[in-house]
């Protein structure tokens, strides 16, 4: 039987771009499943706000094979416009306008019928919890506020993908919560979510797939569970109510990071409940009582850490 399953939102082979000598995207393969949220990761200058430009068709590729919503952004550019919502690093918002008037103009954009664009600002200004200031110029907005309001800007057209670009950086962690819910009923509506981010938590928090880029290659791709797997240094810390249970266990668990003023040790561990069993157990048969126990999994900083800033340790999760 033929397939059912829906074609990817945004598709890239061999996509390269570089600005004079300087090469920022060299050879990137990427699939983005529709409906999804996918986080794009790297440093600084890592060229993930590049990525975002070639893919919203504001600059060209100079090589490679790209399609957003099925569509080639450099043959197809105003399909793919018509299809696509881009919040950026910077607000697009005009703040001598209102929020209404802001919205309002959008949808003169993009050519909605007179009724339908009031009718479409005022959905997406409740939406977005910001009727109340409808009327009042967006200059007098909180950074939380403008955020929003840029957002809904961009889905006034209704798009089947958006990229957001660092979309809560400067934000404060309520409105850098919000901003995460409104992510996530986008998605639960058929939505594509391309993000880039700064925060690795949001990455964690938000993307069913995180891609990991370092001086213009794709270093690591998967999803935040397997990334965290690549990383080593997962471990269960283990303290002793008293020096002796401590000397014991040291004795009994010879490869163990030790913190003797904190009578704790660490031991290397997978962080599966097999491998926390079979510890305690050991510890058991050998009447080694813990006063208590913690255990650590490797994180998508330390995953950041390891896999950016050395080229040459760049590894690529099989697809």
């Amino acid at each position: 039987m033929p397939s059912t399953a829906a074609p990817p939102a945004i598709t890239t082979t061999a996509l390269r771009k570089s600005f004079g000598d300087h090469v920022v995207l060299d050879g990137i393969d990427l699939t983005v499943a529709e409906g999804t949220v996918f986080a794009l990761l790297g440093p600084n200058g890592a060229g993930k706000t590049t990525t975002v430009q070639i893919l919203s068709t504001l600059i060209s590729a100079d090589s490679g094979e790209v399609r957003v919503a099925g569509h080639d952004p450099a043959r197809e550019p105003d399909a793919v416009r018509a299809a696509i919502g881009v919040t950026g690093q910077f607000s697009a918002v005009d703040g001598l306008l209102t929020g209404e008037e802001n919205m309002l103009l959008m949808a003169d954009l993009h050519h909605l019928p007179r009724r339908e664009r009031r009718r479409r600002a005022r959905q997406l200004l409740g939406t977005f919890d910001l009727l109340d200031a409808a009327d009042k110029p967006a200059a007098s907005y909180s950074g939380g506020m403008r955020r929003r309001l840029d957002l809904a800007m961009g889905l006034v057209g209704q798009p089947r993908v958006v990229f957001l670009d660092e979309p809560t950086t400067g934000l404060d962690p309520r409105s850098r919560h919000a901003m995460w819910q409104i992510v996530r009923d986008l998605v639960a509506d058929g939505v594509t979510i391309f993000l880039t981010t700064q925060y690795l938590e949001e990455a964690d928090q938000l993307a069913d797939r995180i891609a990991v880029l370092d001086h213009g290659r794709l270093v690591a791709e998967g999803t935040a569970g397997e990334l965290k797997r690549l990383v080593p240094g997962g471990h269960i810390s283990l303290r002793f109510a008293d020096a002796a249970g401590y000397d014991l266990a040291l004795r009994a668990l010879s490869e163990s990071a030790r913190e003797p003023d904190d009578l704790t040790l660490h031991v290397p561990s997978d962080g599966s409940v097999a491998s926390l069993r079979a510890l305690l157990d050991q510890l058991d048969q050998q009447s080694i009582a813990v006063e208590s126990l913690s255990v650590h999994s490797p994180d998508l900083d330390d995953v950041f850490l390891a896999l950016t800033g050395r080229p040459e340790e760049a590894r690529t999760l099989p697809r």
